[in-house]
């Protein structure tokens, strides 16, 4: 009887030890994981940022950053800065990861288990899916075993000038479906055309596009309500309302502009508002002085004028007539050229193009852009 005592007391010994250690081995790995604030060097950001003390707003779309974490697991500390929740897309080693909800009541700490990798660090990339007028997203920093900068070079930047398909809205329905939740629920522009391309072209990229947006004239509005991309583009946030100007960092000025606008300058509006003929001179002068305010900035630019694969028939012909104008207008002091999508039958919400649409789009794109690039 002694003896049976003995052994149990024995055991419970043992094991009590056993969870001190696991209990020891769990702080440790924690104290040996560290934060790592927005503001330092280790991170890399592209896109329309503003970088502020304590964090930096990731604003247009697919505007993200980029490093690389070691260990098992990975912490983001992030924010909505909108009245209700926004949409952070994540991507480990180059892979798609997911669109995770980014609420605006706190400061979300968001846990990603890492893949074991040989190599020790996992390259991390964080990119907003939603676009400006969804509110920025603030990112505090990341918190890992060890933290770095980006292996990954690219020598290639890439601007994307568009509207809702240059942002990717209504491509991503995989958890709510189109026409439930907000206009917003399903964008993802991390998986649009234009993040793609660079990604597979191996590019950095920056997105300035705004739903509903034209070159004279928007969706719904004949410019007497709401400003056009020439209004915006020199703005931060893409609109009116915000002072805060955008200017390339020197890390990011982009070596091709590629613009895809013209589908909203030639759409019907929503029937009801009245919409008057679509006004060719006005679209081609606005187009013009655009482009030439492009290149008073960037004069070494390629710019690459693009058709809209949501258009078709007669307007998909005005819009190829415009281009081809606007083209012949610099093509003798100024590198200046056109790309035509083929017709696309959409099927992502709003008929806009779904993610696999998306895929499609930056494949036909590819060869032309890499020919621009070597």
């Amino acid at each position: 009887m002694v003896t049976m005592l003995k052994t149990k007391t024995v055991n419970i010994i043992f094991k009590l030890l056993m969870i001190v250690v696991l209990l020891a081995g769990c702080d440790s790995q924690n104290a040996s994981r560290t934060f790592h604030e927005a503001t330092k060097g280790v991170f890399t950001y592209h896109g329309r940022i503003l970088k502020n003390d304590l964090q930096t707003s990731l604003i247009g779309s697919a505007s993200g950053v980029e490093f690389a974490a070691s260990g098992d697991s990975l912490e983001l500390r992030v924010k909505s800065n909108n009245n209700g929740h926004n949409y952070l897309s994540i991507s480990i080693d180059g892979i798609y990861y997911d669109r995770l909800q980014i609420n605006s009541d706190s400061i979300n700490t968001i846990k990603i288990a890492l893949p074991k990798n040989k190599n020790t660090f996992n390259e991390i990339g964080v990119y907003k899916a939603t676009e400006a007028a969804n509110g920025a997203i603030s990112f505090y920093g990341a918190k890992a075993k060890e933290i770095s900068s980006t292996q990954i070079k690219k020598e290639v930047t890439i601007e994307f000038i568009g509207n809702s398909i240059t942002c990717g809205m209504g491509a991503d329905f995989s958890s709510i479906p189109c026409g439930a939740g907000e206009w917003y629920d399903q964008h993802n522009a991390y998986l649009a055309y234009g993040p793609r391309l660079a990604r597979a072209l191996n590019a950095n990229y920056i997105l300035s596009s705004v739903s509903g947006i034209g070159m004279y004239r928007n969706w719904n509005d004949e410019n007497i309500l709401e400003p056009v991309m020439p209004d915006v583009y020199n703005k931060l946030f893409l609109n009116m309302e915000n002072d805060s100007t955008f200017a390339y960092s020197y890390t990011q000025i982009p070596n091709i502009i590629g613009i895809c606008l013209g589908t909203n300058d030639l759409s019907d509006g929503d029937g009801i508002k009245p919409r008057m003929p679509f006004n060719r001179e006005k679209f081609i002068k606005n187009y013009k002085d655009f482009v030439t305010d492009l290149f008073q900035v960037n004069p070494n630019a390629k710019i690459v004028l693009l058709t809209s694969p949501m258009l078709s028939g007669t307007k998909g012909s005005i819009l190829l007539e415009c281009l081809l104008e606007i083209k012949e207008h610099f093509a003798t002091n100024q590198e200046i050229s056109i790309f035509e999508f083929q017709e696309l039958n959409a099927s992502g919400c709003s008929s806009h193009p779904n993610v696999e649409e998306h895929k499609i789009m930056a494949e036909q794109l590819k060869p032309f852009m890499k020919k621009l690039i070597d």
